[in-house]
């Protein structure tokens, strides 16, 4: 995925994402990631809706297939193809939306 933050910035997102954070807010309460101004936050908002960067796989996407009773990455996978190239959101953020049904 492509993002003008700095790497550091956008690791501490998708680490964030991975223990549930889905809004700029949840990241404010969750991380000590400072907004600099309204841009920043719009492209953290960006981020936090994709799922999986390499696939251009949203949360809602995954989270449908969820609902739909795929319960494993695994089974995610096949349903939306997020994580089928690097793995990096398999173990965290796909996890996570498995973990909260959505």
């Amino acid at each position: 995925m492509e993002t003008s933050l700095p790497i550091e910035k956008y690791r501490k997102i998708r680490m964030a994402q991975a223990e549930g954070a889905r809004t700029v807010e949840d990241l404010r309460r969750m991380t000590d990631l400072v907004i600099e101004n309204e841009e920043e936050a719009a492209e953290m908002q960006r981020i936090l809706k994709n799922a999986c960067g390499c696939n251009n796989v949203s949360v809602e996407e995954v989270a449908r297939a969820v609902r739909n009773g795929a319960d494993t990455v695994e089974k995610v996978t096949a349903a939306t193809g997020a994580g089928a190239n690097c793995d990096k959101c398999k173990g965290g953020v796909l996890q996570s939306i498995i973990k909260n049904r959505g």
